[in-house]
């Protein structure tokens, strides 16, 4: 059996009655855990290889806790908390960044992202949705769809009442992770999963997809999807400001640079390179018809988005009255042409 491994977690979280996974907690996450650890930890719970997630009871949990003493004193604490669980505990290790096959794993590789051990699209999440349970978010936590009516009849004849905040396969971030360094206004905007880098602030509006995120620092006041990372800004005393719409997809990362600004109802559909601004209201997609403007604003040629993809210092602005899209630059646009015919 190899020692090494891409990740490694001690997890409490919520079953359901059949004993179904619905949500995990990894206090503590490692990426690429050391050899010796690994070692110590996969005779105490039976681990011969590749990508699985095992029960632990907590005993076992006090076992381990005594192995990892002398090698990881953080995960050592850890499981010696995690032995006084009420709950049901779990360790995951994955060999490699593989396809997804178990719920626990689905929320360790989530908890990657959150923690900032890897960015958006720096690991394999093939089958997430299916191994993500749509479940109730309550007051009491995770609960089973199938088992809130009667939770909630459970709780009235207490003279409580369970609260649901949402009914959704993704809990919000900070129920899990809150990274240091940032504002977030509203938390129920922020899925597990987001990268939430250090110096970023996300608005009562702003809403990070997980898989996506931000480096930081910046502000968010619109919405982040899958797929989108946000760089570092450099806009009024810290900040890429996004106001609008960072649309991602599939396998494709649509990245930001430094120091953009997207405007209100604005979206972007190509990746930005630095200092680029895109206009209120204007939604610029890879296959949007873009009219390319010299500094006289002379028309120069047309392009589709996709050509500007990763070009600084680029204003996108809608022609009040023609309605084209339209492209300037800091730089001449002839000079921006030669570029793109010399990189193509």
């Amino acid at each position: 059996m190899s020692t090494t491994l891409f990740s490694l977690a001690f997890g409490v979280g919520t079953q359901n009655r059949q004993g179904a996974w619905l949500e995990v907690f990894y206090a503590l996450p490692l990426l690429h855990p050391a050899a010796e650890l690994v070692a110590a930890v996969a005779p105490l719970i039976g681990y011969s290889g590749g990508n699985q997630a095992i029960a632990i009871d907590t005993d076992r949990a006090a076992e381990l806790a005594v192995a990892l003493k002398g090698i990881d004193p953080a995960q050592s604490a850890l499981l010696t908390r995690l032995a006084e669980s009420h709950k049901p505990l779990v360790a995951t290790l994955l060999a490699e960044d593989a396809a997804l096959t178990s719920t626990p794993e689905a929320y360790l590789k989530l908890h990657l992202l959150s923690h900032r051990l890897v960015r958006p699209h720096g690991q394999n999440l093939a089958g997430i949705f299916p191994l993500l349970p749509n479940v109730a978010w309550t007051s009491q936590g995770a609960v089973d769809l199938g088992e809130l009516p009667a939770r909630q009849l459970e709780a009235r004849l207490k003279g409580e009442l369970l609260e649901v905040f949402s009914v959704d396969k993704f809990p919000k971030m900070t129920d899990y992770v809150v990274p240091s360094g940032v504002r977030i206004a509203d938390s129920a905007r922020i899925r597990l999963g987001a990268y939430i880098g250090e110096g970023t602030t996300v608005m009562h509006e702003g809403f990070v997809n997980f898989n996506a995120g931000t480096e930081g620092p910046g502000m968010i006041e619109g919405r982040v999807s899958a797929g989108v990372f946000v760089g570092k800004g450099s806009d009024l005393g810290g900040g890429c400001s996004t106001m609008g719409t960072l649309s991602g997809g599939g396998n494709i990362v649509i990245s930001v640079g430094e120091g953009c600004l997207i405007g209100a109802n604005a979206g972007i559909g190509i990746p930005l390179g630095d200092r680029n601004t895109v206009e209120s209201g204007l939604y610029v997609t890879a296959g949007t018809k873009v009219n390319l403007l010299d500094e006289q604003g002379r028309l120069v040629k047309v392009v589709k988005a996709r050509e500007l993809a990763g070009q600084p210092d680029l204003l996108f602005r809608r022609n009040s009255q023609s309605g084209a899209v339209e492209c300037k630059t800091h730089k001449s646009a002839i000079e921006l042409n030669e570029a793109l015919h010399a990189h193509n």
